[in-house]
């Protein structure tokens, strides 16, 4: 075969190669449903670097997914009235933590507010992490990953270190038996065994709150 008719073979196989990743991610995206946040990192098994990246440019300039900012995209929810919605916080932060590699724990008033135990929406989400410190700002949001111990990141991604980072942030003197009977009615029996487990990362008051929620009623 002459070199003609390989250059010929080798560029008719690119579009096709191209168009196969495109879909692959696309459905990818799809499957993740509306209002998901994701990261390049997770096609990673699908083509190269660089046509992840094509195939994400395409799907942006088609409108379908949107770009949040470097590394950062979602796959935008639609209401009737207000158009095209911005993904939740938590969707955000999944998407930084895959993006960065890294483990993150809801912290401070956005743990509360997870919780219902404040009514509060913070402008500022703070997340504890393994990784480094830094701010991503999105339109009117601010999400802080704030680096911490490896005691604080041991309970990262259970419920237990959401109520032990909630707690800390209401304070002992204001943990009241409206705060213990919000959070008895928020956690199921699998969430309070998971408390009893954790009490050896939690501050000694914090414990004596921990073994108050995970206790049979009326206890």
């Amino acid at each position: 075969m002459s070199k003609k008719s390989i250059f010929f073979f080798d560029n008719m196989a690119k579009p096709k190669q191209s168009h196969s990743i495109n879909s692959r991610v696309l459905s990818r995206i799809q499957k993740g449903g509306r209002g998901h946040a994701f990261s390049p990192r997770i096609f990673s098994d699908l083509g190269t670097p660089g046509a992840i990246d094509k195939a994400l440019s395409r799907n942006c300039k088609a409108g379908i997914i949107r770009k949040l900012a470097r590394g950062l995209y979602d796959y935008p929810s639609n209401d009737p009235k207000l158009g095209q919605l911005a993904p939740s916080t938590d969707a955000i932060a999944q998407a930084l933590k895959d993006r960065d590699s890294t483990r993150i724990q809801p912290s401070g008033a956005h743990a509360a507010n997870l919780l219902g135990l404040s009514d509060q929406v913070p402008v500022r989400a703070v997340y504890l992490t393994d990784g480094r410190t830094r701010k991503v700002q999105l339109g009117r949001r601010q999400i802080i990953l704030k680096h911490t111990t490896p005691r604080n990141m041991a309970t990262a991604g259970r419920i237990s270190g959401t109520v032990i980072q909630a707690l800390r942030w209401i304070g002992r003197p204001h943990v009241d038996d409206k705060v213990i009977a919000t959070l008895k009615r928020k956690l199921s029996d699998k969430d309070k065994e998971q408390l009893m487990k954790d009490i050896p990362y939690a501050p000694a008051w914090v414990a004596d709150i921990l073994r108050k929620l995970a206790s049979p009623a009326g206890k």
